[in-house]
Order: C-alpha cells, then sequence, then structure tokens
C-alpha cells in the first residue's frame, strides 16, 4: 500500500477507515439519502438531485460501490443504483461497534 502503511493496522480498522472515507463528501450523503429515501433502484435522476456533473455523481457512484453502500446493476445503456443491504447491515455493525467502544471518561 504504499506510503500510507495501512497494513500495519486491523482488518476492521481498515474497514472503518473505508465505510469513512466514502462517507466523507457531502455529495455522497445526499445520494445515499436520496437511495433511502425512493427505496428503489435510481437510474439517471441522481444528478438530476444534485448540483453536479454527471461525471462527478459518477465518480462519488463510484465511490460508494467501492465501498460497499451500494450496488449496481446494468440495464441497458444506464446502470441503476441502490442501497446494498447486507453491506448497509455490517457497516451499520462495524461503525456502531466503533461507537459503542468509547465508554465516556471525565478527561480533557
Amino acid at each position: 500500500m504504499g506510503l500510507t502503511k495501512t497494513e500495519e493496522f486491523t482488518k476492521t480498522q481498515n474497514e472503518v477507515a473505508a465505510l469513512a472515507k466514502a462517507l466523507g463528501h457531502p455529495a455522497r450523503i445526499a445520494i445515499l439519502q436520496h437511495l433511502i429515501k425512493t427505496k428503489s433502484c435510481v437510474c439517471g435522476d441522481i444528478v438530476d438531485e444534485l448540483p453536479l456533473s454527471q461525471s462527478t455523481v459518477s465518480q462519488h457512484l463510484s465511490e460508494l460501490k467501492k465501498a460497499g453502500w451500494i450496488k449496481g446493476n446494468i440495464e441497458g445503456p444506464s446502470v441503476c443504483y441502490c442501497i446494498d443491504e447486507k453491506s448497509w447491515s455490517k457497516a451499520k455493525k462495524t461503525l456502531v461497534d466503533l461507537l459503542e467502544s468509547y465508554e465516556g471518561t471525565d478527561c480533557c
């Protein structure tokens, strides 16, 4: 992995980082919110929902898909996207485990 030394960290630490990185842009949050709201596969109208070009939206969709947040199916000339329920459940558990591991302290 080069200079990032990600191999020095646990599998779980790398998974959490990948999930968080994919959520690291407001456009990706907006895409996820749109997919959640529509409760179905969405093809071309994601671009209509965002103030971004088709190519930029495609890049964000690619990052979300790579991280496992969404999945896409090719239907003719377009790709339809929806939440990847299996990966979503795993991501939810992974992030909840991290957040719930903090028991609170009286420091700083």
